[in-house]
Parts: C-alpha cells; structure tokens; sequence
C-alpha cells in the first residue's frame, strides 16, 4: 500500500503542474515576460549635470552644465535642459554659451543647442562686451566651433549688428563671421 500512495503522489504533483499551466494560459501571464521596452528609452539621467574638459596642461578648457541629463541608450544621445556651455582662455574672460535645451552626440563631439540661444564675453582689459542671440546653435566642444544657419544679433555697446548665420571660433584667434544679411547700426563718438 504504501507503494500505492507513492505513485498518487506523484500522480497528484503532475496533475497540479498540469493545472497550474492551464492556468498560466488562461490568464496570458505567460506573455507579461515578453515586455519589450520601447526602442528611444533612458538608460539613466542626471539633476545638475557637470562636465568639465581640460587641457594637455591640465587647465580648465571648458564646462557643460544643465538642470537636467537624460542619456539615450539606442543612439547613444544625451539630452540636456538648460544646458550652459563655458569656453576658457588664457587672454579674455571665457565664452558662455546658453540654450533652451540641448543634445550631445554619442561621442561628444557636436552639441546642438535648440530653440533660443544667448552667447556671451564679459569686457577686460583690450576686450569688448559681447552679448549674441541666436538660435540652434551646432557646438564643436572640442574644437571650440561653433555654427547656424539662423539669423544673429551681435551687441558690443553701443554697436548692434544683425545677420544671417554665423561662424564663431571661442579659442584663440577668436574669429566670428556672419554669413550673409549683414546690417549694423555703429555709434561714433
């Protein structure tokens, strides 16, 4: 007899297994391991994000700020919210550049600055205020580059000039260029 039972238990073990997948069936639990996640997803992020680049010499060649990081797994992309983009040299005050939102290449090396754009220089010694606005700015970060086809206003006080697209290197020689439209209005004194 108890060589029966050992055979009904057995028997009995099959049976719940049996139900137990009918189940499983019945319900489409078996489907929720399936769940895929959607291709353009965060793979992490960042509140107060900082990124600094600097020199051969170890000085301090620029820094990326922004509220807010999201990182793109798929593309490789990080999305920035106001992001602020400094540009240091050795003989004038650094470049900022700031922006609405932002991405950045996979591999670092474009920034495009969405929506409006303000770029500015503070004055020194043998160096103009310069404040620019503009909007979608395509940033070089390692060349220290920066381009639009957009329409740009450049104000040195007094002096105002406006134009379409623009060029501007942050580094040493520091070379800005309008494109085209180019109209200014020039105090003398």
């Amino acid at each position: 007899m108890t060589r029966l039972n050992g055979h009904y238990n057995y028997l009995y073990v099959a049976i719940i297994a049996a139900m137990s997948w009918g189940l499983v069936k019945m319900t489409g639990l078996d489907e929720l391991g399936g769940i895929s996640v959607p291709a353009h997803s965060p793979d992490y992020f960042s509140k107060g994000y900082t990124k600094w680049e600097m020199s051969e010499l170890g000085v301090a060649k620029s820094k990326l700020l922004a509220d807010e990081m999201i990182h793109y797994n798929d593309d490789g992309t990080t999305h920035l919210n106001n992001p602020e983009m400094s540009f240091y040299n050795e003989k004038t005050p650094p470049w900022i550049v700031k922006a609405e939102t932002g991405i950045l290449s996979a591999d670092g090396k474009d920034l495009w600055l969405k929506g409006k754009v303000f770029v500015s220089r503070a004055s020194a010694k043998g160096v103009r205020e310069l404040k620019i606005n503009t909007s979608n700015l395509k940033v070089k970060p390692e060349t220290s580059y920066a381009e639009t086809g957009a329409g740009a206003e450049l104000i040195s006080p007094p002096n105002r000039t406006t134009g379409v697209g623009m060029k501007l290197t942050f580094a040493e020689p520091i070379h800005l260029e309008l494109l085209s439209n180019v109209k200014g209005h020039y105090e003398t004194k």
